[in-house]
């Protein structure tokens, strides 16, 4: 798992417990759930490399749609729905992804 040593693996199960059932994703309370809201801003970045899975510097519509699977491999897709309000939630410059600065905040909001 790729967050193992970041967070701990009985809040990550509980978070995506959280949200196992479609449309039922909301981001807050996942980053407060999995204990990412109460990292470090290095950890957050470190999060934000990992769910960046091209290395764009952005996470963009299609890394969200697959956002959950980043904790477990086993996790659900996000709907589209689920992911349209993910991203326009960070989305703060309006460029249609999330940035490391927006993912932060969007963290400990």
């Amino acid at each position: 798992m790729a967050f193992a040593g970041v967070l701990k693996e009985a809040d990550i199960k509980a978070a995506l417990e959280g949200c196992a059932a479609a449309d039922s994703f909301d981001h807050k309370k996942f980053f407060k759930a999995c204990g990412m809201s109460g990292k470090t801003a290095d950890e957050v970045k470190k999060a934000f490399a990992i769910i960046d899975q091209d290395n764009s510097g952005y996470i963009e519509e299609e890394e969200l749609k697959l956002f959950l699977q980043n904790f477990s491999a086993s996790a659900r897709a996000l709907s589209d729905k689920e992911t349209k309000a993910f991203l326009a939630a960070g989305d703060d410059d309006g460029d249609g992804k999330i940035g490391v600065e927006e993912f932060a905040a969007m963290v400990k909001a």
